[in-house]
C-alpha cells in the first residue's frame, strides 16, 4: 500500500500486494504479464531451495512424503486395480518411484504422463519396474509409445511451490491444467511438494485448477474442497 493509502500495481512482486486485492478471475492484460514475472521469479527461488538441500536430504525427503502418501492413499481407497499415476522425478523432484514400485507389486495399476503433442493435454502410459524406458518431452524417460495408455483415478503431481487453496505452481507449461480440464471425471489429485515451498498464493489465473490435497514431508498440508 502507498503512502496515499492506496495499493500498488498489480503484483510484479507479491510482497507488495494484499492478497485480498488479487482478483483471480481478472483477464487484466497487464496484471496477468506482471503475475508471469512473478511466478518466473519464484520458480527460480523455489529451485533453488531443492537444490541446497542435497542428495541426502532430498533423500529423506523422499522417503517421508512417500511414508505420508503410502498412508492417504491408503485411506483414500487405492487398491488392486487402481489406476494411479505418478511421475519420473526431474530437476531435484521427490523420488516417489520406490513407492510407486511397492504399490505396483501390491496390484494397483501405474501410469507415467507423456508429453505427446507440445500445448495439449498429457496421455497416461502403464509403467511398471521392468518397463523399457524411452527418452520423451524435455528428454524425460517415459514408457514407450506401445505401452498401454490409461485415464488414472487418482494422480501425483509435484509441486515448485504451492497454497493452501491447493493451488499449483510448476514449471510454466500449463500441462497439468489442460490435461484436468480435459478429463471426466476427473481424478483424485495429490500435490507432492516441499513443506518449505508454500506461498501465501500463486495469483491464480482462470487457466489454473487446484488439486485435492497437497503432500508434504511433514504429511498432508492441505485439502480442497472437492
Amino acid at each position: 500500500m502507498s503512502a496515499s493509502g492506496t495499493y500498488a500495481s498489480p503484483p510484479c512482486m507479491a510482497a507488495t500486494v494484499d492478497p485480498t486485492y488479487f482478483d483471480p478471475l481478472a483477464t487484466d492484460p497487464e496484471q496477468a504479464r506482471d503475475v508471469t514475472r512473478w511466478r518466473r521469479a519464484e520458480r527460480a527461488r523455489l529451485a533453488g531451495l531443492r537444490e541446497v538441500l542435497g542428495q541426502s536430504e532430498r533423500a529423506r525427503v523422499s522417503v517421508a512424503i512417500s511414508a505420508h502418501l503410502a498412508e492417504v492413499l491408503t485411506a483414500r481407497g487405492v487398491k488392486r486395480g487402481t489406476i494411479l499415476s505418478g511421475y519420473w522425478p526431474i530437476k531435484g523432484e521427490p523420488d516417489l518411484r520406490p513407492l510407486l514400485a511397492a504399490l505396483h507389486h501390491a496390484g494397483v495399476i501405474v501410469a507415467l504422463p507423456v508429453v505427446v503433442l507440445r500445448a495439449t493435454p498429457l496421455v497416461f502410459r502403464r509403467w511398471t519396474p521392468e518397463t523399457r524406458m524411452v527418452r520423451g518431452d524435455w528428454n524425460i524417460p517415459t514408457p514407450p509409445p506401445d505401452a498401454e495408455t490409461l485415464t488414472p483415478d487418482v494422480s501425483l503431481a509435484p509441486c515448485l511451490g504451492w497454497d493452501a487453496g491447493c493451488y499449483r505452481l510448476g514449471w510454466g507449461g500449463g500441462y497439468f491444467d489442460r490435461t484436468l480440464a480435459a478429463l471426466t471425471p476427473r481424478p483424485l489429485t495429490i500435490g507432492i511438494a516441499l513443506s518449505a515451498a508454500r506461498l501465501n498464493t500463486i495469483y491464480p489465473q482462470p487457466h489454473d485448477i487446484p488439486l485435492d490435497l497437497i503432500m508434504t514431508e511433514t504429511g498432508l498440508r492441505a485439502e480442497g474442497e472437492s
